[in-house]
C-alpha cells in the first residue's frame, strides 16, 4: 500500500504559520514579481479565484480588504517542506518526496488495520509540530493514492485520511473522478478521451487493454493498470 501525503494549500499554509491572523481569511500567494496566483486558501477558491490568475485581475479584492495577497518566499517554503518531510521520514521506513508539498509513504509490512490510525497520527503530528494541515490518500497504487488524497482534502468527513482498500471503494472513487484529474492524463489525452465519450476514470478502466495499449501506448496502459489496482509506476 502507498500513502500520498499532500500539504493543503501549501504556500498559504506556510504564510499562516507566521501570520495566524490570516486563518479563515481569503488568502493568495503570488509568483515572482507578484505576477499571478500560485497558491490559494479554501476561502479564495470559494471566491472563484483560479490558479494562475494574474494578480491585476483580483487586485480589487485586495484593495477593499476581501483578499489578502502575499509575495512568495520560497526559502521559507523550502524550510517548512523539509520539516514536514522529516516528520514523515520518522513515521515510516521509506518515503519518496514527489514535490515540495507531496510525498509517497511506503506502507509495506504495516498491517491494514493499523494504517488508518498511523495516518491520522501523521496528520496530527504535522499539524502540531510544523503547523501545516495535510491530507493523506491510501491505496494499492500511487495513482489511486493520489485520487484518494483529493477526496481526503475535499471532504471533511474523512478527517484528513481517505483509504481505498476494496474494489467497491475503488470503483466509487473512479466514478466520481474526472478523467482530466487523473495523474498521468494530460490535456491532449483528455481531449481524445472526451471525444470517445470517456468522462471519468471509471469509464477509462472499462476500455479493453489492447485498445488502451494501441491508442495511448505504454504510459496510458500503466495508468489504466494503476486505476485497476495493479501497481506498475
Amino acid at each position: 500500500m502507498y500513502a500520498l501525503v499532500d500539504c493543503n494549500n501549501f504556500f498559504v499554509s506556510c504564510e499562516r504559520i507566521f501570520r495566524p491572523e490570516l486563518e479563515g481569511k481569503a488568502v493568495v500567494v503570488l509568483s515572482n514579481n507578484d505576477g499571478c496566483v500560485v497558491s490559494r486558501s479554501n476561502e479564495s477558491k470559494a471566491m472563484g479565484i483560479k490558479m494562475g490568475t494574474p494578480f491585476y485581475q483580483v487586485k480589487g479584492y485586495a484593495d477593499n480588504g476581501r483578499l489578502y495577497a502575499c509575495s512568495s518566499n520560497y526559502a521559507l517554503y523550502g524550510d517548512i517542506s523539509n520539516r514536514v518531510m522529516s516528520v514523515l521520514a520518522d513515521a515510516v521506513p521509506k518515503i519518496e518526496i514527489y514535490s515540495i508539498d507531496e510525498a509517497y509513504l511506503h506502507l509495506d509490512g504495516i498491517g491494514p488495520e493499523k494504517i488508518p490510525e498511523l495516518c491520522r497520527d501523521i496528520v496530527a503530528k504535522v499539524r502540531k509540530w510544523v503547523g501545516v494541515p495535510v491530507s493523506i490518500g491510501v491505496a494499492p497504487t500511487k495513482t489511486l493514492a493520489k485520487i484518494a488524497s483529493h477526496f481526503a482534502k475535499k471532504y471533511k468527513g474523512y478527517r484528513g485520511v481517505c483509504m481505498i482498500d476494496s474494489d467497491e471503494k475503488r470503483n466509487k472513487a473512479l466514478s466520481l473522478t474526472e478523467i482530466a484529474d487523473v495523474w498521468g492524463i494530460g490535456r491532449r489525452t483528455t481531449a481524445r478521451l472526451h471525444a470517445m465519450g470517456i468522462k471519468t476514470a471509471w469509464d477509462y478502466t472499462q476500455l479493453p487493454e489492447h485498445a488502451v495499449r494501441k491508442m495511448f501506448a505504454l504510459p496510458g496502459l500503466r495508468t489504466w493498470k494503476e486505476l485497476k489496482g495493479e501497481a506498475c509506476i
